[in-house]
């Protein structure tokens, strides 16, 4: 894998969890809608990206922190996951505009957009020590039905797998030495906008 790549993927990383604030409890990852080789941008495939931006303008309420980019190979989106002791959880919204993304993709190609290489829907992130970590969600072929429900509970899966060591962590400090729940109050998110 390309190092130089990898270098530019932590500084977009950090840079969006310095934006948004992260706090101890929350992991910021990228979701990235990608093809399984060619392009997938605004020139090659322009009638998805107009129900892309149709979508993301429904999807970007002023309390919902996250980020969009567009790339070549595909779009991408930067969001914050809570982690909690009973598991981890991501806004529904990006959810639906990841299920857009797909939708659009499979309606694009319908009206004339190419190429047409099946997608793959893969989390991203940098932990702690710089480490890059990827898991694959789920591939779509451009005639694969699209289950919203499906989507959700790969993409909750392939998370979990991504965050799995930091999931543990939370619980070790939400927990006393006999394994009783610490109370503390968090302070409510300050809405930016990306």
């Amino acid at each position: 894998m390309d190092v130089r790549w990898q270098e530019t993927f932590r500084n977009r990383m950090r840079r969006f969890e310095a934006q948004t604030e992260t706090r101890p409890g929350e992991a910021a990852v990228s979701i990235k809608v990608r093809v399984s080789s060619g392009c997938f941008h605004r020139e090659h495939s322009p009638q998805a990206y107009e129900l892309i931006d149709r979508s993301l303008k429904k999807v970007a309420a002023p309390d919902l922190v996250f980020g969009f980019e567009e790339h070549e190979s595909g779009p991408e989106i930067l969001a914050i996951v809570s982690l909690t002791a009973a598991g981890l959880s991501l806004a529904a919204s990006v959810i639906n505009f990841i299920t857009a993304i797909i939708k659009a993709r499979s309606e694009g190609i319908k009206k004339g957009d190419g190429p047409s290489e099946p997608l793959e829907v893969i989390v991203r992130r940098v932990h702690d020590d710089n480490e890059f970590r990827e898991e694959t969600v789920v591939r779509f072929g451009q005639s694969d039905a699209i289950d919203e429900v499906k989507i959700e509970q790969k993409l909750t899966g392939a998370l979990r797998k991504l965050l799995m060591d930091d999931s543990a962590k939370i619980t070790t400090e939400r927990t006393g030495s006999r394994g009783q729940k610490k109370l503390s109050k968090k302070p409510s998110r300050r809405k930016r906008k990306i």
